[in-house]
């Protein structure tokens, strides 16, 4: 058994052996590999790092103006209706601001046709002189038009200029009797309108304008009192040719809706877009008024520039037949499938207020809820709602009590904070206020006043604590001119700012937006690989 069991530990150490060679043979490999991968570098460009940042040529910063107001002839059911003259006494007027740099450069503006047609020159440019001026440059321009226009300004200094518009369309006369006036927008290819409606005696229309020279394919996507069904036959694939503008009657898609929301989206060359809104009862123009982009929806929106008649007098009017939808209320889209809990929150130039109806409402998903706005004292206000849900929002609201004699109305939709360098034309027509609102924090706003000489003057400052809406009403002349834009800038906490404009006679009322002010240079990430 000795004898046996001695040859067992020479085979354990010979497996042993061979074993350990077997590994050093793996490992010789194993190193061998780390070796190859390791000390040879690769190349820079297969590197793991961030990509690198392109800048963007910058282009020029565009805005598309309405035309002037149309009465439909006829009611087609989409695409292109025809139009007649909306009056004897229909006026429209185009104010037009672009605003130089510090260094003294000015960037060439022209107005021109939706066809690229040159209007009107606002400035021709020019690089910056040797020694800066004591005061920035700006060049203004007003005209009577009598179709859609755009306003373009060139670059400078590698930056998008400042430079905006204001379309003001007024008449005393005929079934659009009233004021409308709208911001000339940019083009986008993402867009929400607010504030529309197809009952009867209620006319929409939706303009969509593609200034590019690259078709554009539009998907319209509607949202009404209640959830609608599928997409409506045509408002789907719609073909934008370029430097064109097509027109639809908005209740040939969804018609006998009070509250009406559209979702523009478009694909290839972005586009403008603009409803036309319009109340006809009976034989009393109800007004007309020109509902341009509001923010996109989020958990929180805000609308300045609500201006509220008296309690007792407007619900005395709105309670006639036919006169229901003549009252202040807040107008809440919700695109997602969930309700929104939304809180409502309304302030004055003396501060907060309390809604009567309450503060918590629901809004239902999928659709545009109305919220009364209706007995506060009279007074300018803002409007401030909140949700965890994403929404979208407008405030309706109305001028005139009596139910005999023409009243027209306004939408102020909610629009994103207010920065730096703000182009606001006011025109020089009629009252013109700027109302700001601030519902949480302290706030400075700094507005520059332009003259119709193309001169900027002392600045105006507001201090604007939180929860509060301030108002600068514009004045006739500064320093002898008359003032036709500002420069606008917010510093501290949020700001939201508006326009209100009303007539010389009668009851126009029309609230603008202010526009995103120019931009800097921007730059987009760039990864090349296969």
């Amino acid at each position: 058994m000795t004898r046996e069991s001695k040859p067992k530990p020479t085979r354990q150490k010979l497996h042993r052996a061979l074993g350990a060679a077997a590994g050093a043979v793996v490992l010789a490999g194993g190193t061998a590999l780390v070796v190859a991968a390791g000390p040879v570098p690769a190349p820079a460009s297969l590197k793991a790092a961030a990509p690198p940042s392109v800048d963007v040529p910058v282009g020029q910063t565009v805005g598309v103006c309405p035309g002037p107001a149309e009465l439909l002839e006829g009611t087609p059911v989409q695409g292109d209706p025809q139009f007649s003259p909306a009056s004897t006494t229909a006026s429209s007027q185009l104010t037009a601001a672009v605003l130089g740099e510090a260094s003294g450069a000015m960037p060439a503006g022209t107005i021109s046709g939706v066809d690229g047609s040159v209007l009107q020159k606002v400035s021709d440019g020019q690089p910056a002189p040797a020694a800066p001026p004591a005061v920035e440059p700006a060049a203004v321009a007003t005209r009577t038009t009598t179709a859609r226009a755009l306003l373009s300004a060139s670059a400078l200094e590698g930056r998008p200029s400042s430079a905006a518009a204001l379309f003001r369309y007024s008449a005393t006369d005929g079934d659009l009797r009233g004021l409308a006036a709208a911001a000339c927008a940019a083009p986008a290819n993402d867009l929400w309108l607010s504030g529309a409606s197809t009952l009867v005696g209620r006319t929409s229309v939706l303009y969509l304008t593609n200034p590019t020279t690259t078709p554009a394919t539009v998907n319209l996507d509607f949202f009404g009192d209640k959830p609608l069904g599928q997409a409506p036959a045509g408002s789907r694939g719609i073909q934008v040719p370029p430097r064109t503008t097509k027109s639809f009657v908005v209740g040939g898609f969804v018609p006998g809706q009070r509250n009406i929301a559209v979702h523009v989206r478009s694909s290839g060359g972005p586009v403008a877009a603009v409803v036309q809104q319009s109340t006809l009862r009976g034989l009393t123009p109800g007004g007309v008024e020109f509902l341009t982009p509001v923010g996109a929806p989020s958990t929180r929106q805000v609308a300045s520039a609500v201006e509220l008649q008296d309690p007792a007098a407007a619900a005395s009017l709105s309670a006639k037949n036919g006169f229901d939808d003549a009252k202040a209320a807040l107008q809440v889209t919700v695109p997602g499938a969930a309700d929104a809990v939304v809180q409502v929150q309304v302030f004055g130039t003396n501060g907060p207020v309390t809604l009567p109806g309450g503060a918590v409402f629901t809004a239902k998903a999928g659709a545009v809820t109305e919220i009364p706005l209706t007995g506060l004292p009279a007074g300018m206000y803002s409007v401030s709602a909140s949700s965890d849900v994403s929404f979208a929002a407008s405030v309706r609201m109305v001028k005139g009590l009596r139910d005999s004699a023409p009243i027209d109305f306004a939408v102020a939709g909610a629009q994103p904070r207010l920065g730096d360098g703000h182009v606001v034309p006011v025109g020089d027509e009629g009252s013109r206020t700027l109302v700001f609102a601030v519902p949480d924090g302290r706030a400075k706003v700094t507005a520059v006043p332009i003259t119709v000489d193309g001169k900027r003057h002392a600045a105006v400052t507001l201090d604007i604590a939180g929860s509060t809406t301030a108002t600068l009403a514009v004045p006739d002349q500064v320093d002898g001119a008359k003032p036709v834009a500002y420069s606008v800038s917010a510093a501290g906490g949020a700001v939201y700012g508006g326009l209100v404009l009303e007539g010389a006679e009668g009851n126009g009322l029309s609230t603008p937006a202010i526009l995103p002010a120019a931009g800097g240079r921007q730059s987009v990430a760039v990864t090349l690989g296969y």
